[in-house]
């Protein structure tokens, strides 16, 4: 039998049914890989074995009456500590959070995975209030890339990617403010969507507004578009929560891409690629013409300054929110990074907002009518493999900000486009590469049936030593 913390949703729920094994067995295996690794990469900040366990046993009891109850019953996954659970801490990160609570209230998501009696196992690891790229914070010290150990997960899902490589659940819930699914699924080597805003609605309301998106994260597009089934469902407590989107995220699926038209940037014009993802990702485009798709080189109208620039003025306005309740005398405890983006933050003039504001829109309106002519954009997802772990950036001597080395993500949550970071191999650094699919506004479906084409003609299910 195969380890059971590697297995997929689809075998995980035959095995039940066919009594192969039991939910116990399968939470029993990936605690136990939670157990041997979470000490060296951090990748939960709470792990409820004894709740777990029980969730799985009264799975189990549903399995062996042949009565399962709920599309997702014993299959276990995990939540990124941004998003609130019933019962559970919601620290962000952070040492300014009372963890006395009250925690009372799930996050649509969350409720949503409740309700399909997936286990949950507990929390995984966020840098504070998921404000960077990379992946540690003062409460929960640095999490790890579990391929090599001197560099970091990524951010700020960090936990969630590191837990879905390494057999620590099934499903993984994440968060993607500027490329926070995206990014730690490329450098851990797992697939990793981010679905239009408001197709999985958001409570409370991130303080980044409307760059915030919630996503799945796994290792198969497979088992992310199940999961989709799920959590892609409107909620009243979110206003901008989009309308239920009927029928199965899986009947398209193996549709393939034969028609398609693929626009392929590989540079964004200015943006210099690692020589070898850059290779793997020409190699991919390849690929995916010879699955039937028509691939041409094609820019979008994006400015990288520009973009950049805006996105640092949003993003920036939006981290003020989180400390500017704290008295400044407690400021110490957080992450000096955060604090001086709190500080830029607050020195903004609402007209400096309005201004990243309105690029925004003319972003949105480029690509727009980038995507009149092409399905879908291939990029690479990253344009480095994973920066060494405790920096916030990859070349301190001519980079400032994380964004600085991921300009493939962040313009993206200015559009509110469904993008996913799709694996591709192993640089001969022995790290993971990947690229990207960014879709029409809305068009989640195509971005995971592009994703999943690639997926079948080259399969990567290999995990972390």
């Amino acid at each position: 039998m195969s380890d059971l913390a590697f297995l997929s949703v689809r075998e995980l729920l035959a095995g039940y049914a066919r009594k192969a094994f039991s939910p116990v067995e399968a939470t029993r295996a990936c605690l136990d890989r939670i157990a041997a690794r979470n000490g060296d990469l951090a990748a939960f900040c709470l792990v409820d074995a004894d709740a777990a366990l029980a969730a799985a046993r009264a799975s189990e009891a549903r399995w062996h009456k042949g009565e399962p109850q709920g599309t997702f019953d014993g299959v276990p996954a995990t939540i990124k500590d941004l998003l609130i659970t019933a019962g559970w801490p919601t620290l962000r990160g952070s040492k300014h959070v009372d963890p006395k609570g009250p925690w009372t209230e799930d996050a649509p998501a969350v409720a949503r995975l409740k309700a399909a009696n997936a286990v949950p196992l507990g929390k995984t690891t966020t840098p504070e209030f998921g404000w960077k790229g990379i992946g540690d914070s003062p409460l929960t010290g640095i999490t790890r890339n579990p391929w090599n150990k001197g560099r970091t997960a990524g951010g700020s899902s960090a936990g969630a990617a590191v837990a879905a490589a390494c057999g620590m659940g099934a499903l993984h819930v994440g968060t993607d403010g500027g490329g926070s699914i995206r990014m730690p699924a490329g450098f851990c080597g797992i697939f990793g969507l981010k679905p239009s805003f408001g197709r999985v609605a958001a409570y409370p309301a991130s303080p980044a507004g409307l760059l915030a998106h919630i996503g799945p994260m796994t290792r198969s597009v497979e088992d992310a578009a199940r999961m989709m089934e799920i959590i892609a469902r409107p909620d009243d407590r979110d206003p901008f929560s989009l309308p239920p989107d009927p029928g199965s995220w899986l009947l398209d699926l193996e549709k393939g891409i034969k028609g398609l038209k693929i626009g392929y940037s590989p540079r964004f014009k200015t943006v210099a690629v690692d020589p070898q993802i850059a290779r793997a990702v020409d190699d991919a485009a390849k690929i995916l013409a010879e699955l039937g798709a028509i691939v041409e080189p094609a820019e979008p109208e994006l400015d990288v300054g520009a973009a950049r620039n805006a996105f640092h003025t949003l993003w920036t306005a939006s981290l003020a929110k989180p400390l500017r309740g704290i008295p400044r005398d407690k400021w110490h405890l957080s992450d000096p990074g955060l604090v001086a983006s709190t500080e830029h933050g607050l020195s903004l003039s609402a007209q400096d907002y309005l201004d990243a504001d309105a690029y925004r829109t003319a972003l949105t309106q480029a690509m727009l009518r980038f995507h009149r002519k092409y399905d879908l954009l291939l990029t690479p997802q990253l344009p480095i493999t994973a920066v060494k772990a405790g920096q916030d950036v990859a070349d301190p001597a001519t980079q400032s900000y994380w964004i600085d080395w991921s300009p493939f993500t962040y313009p993206f949550n200015m559009t509110r486009q469904p993008a996913a970071s799709v694996p591709i191999g192993l640089h001969d650094d022995g790290l993971p590469m990947a690229l990207q699919f960014v879709g029409r506004p809305y068009d989640d479906r195509l971005v995971l049936r592009a994703a999943r084409a690639y997926e079948n003609a080259r399969p990567w299910a290999l995990p972390p030593g």
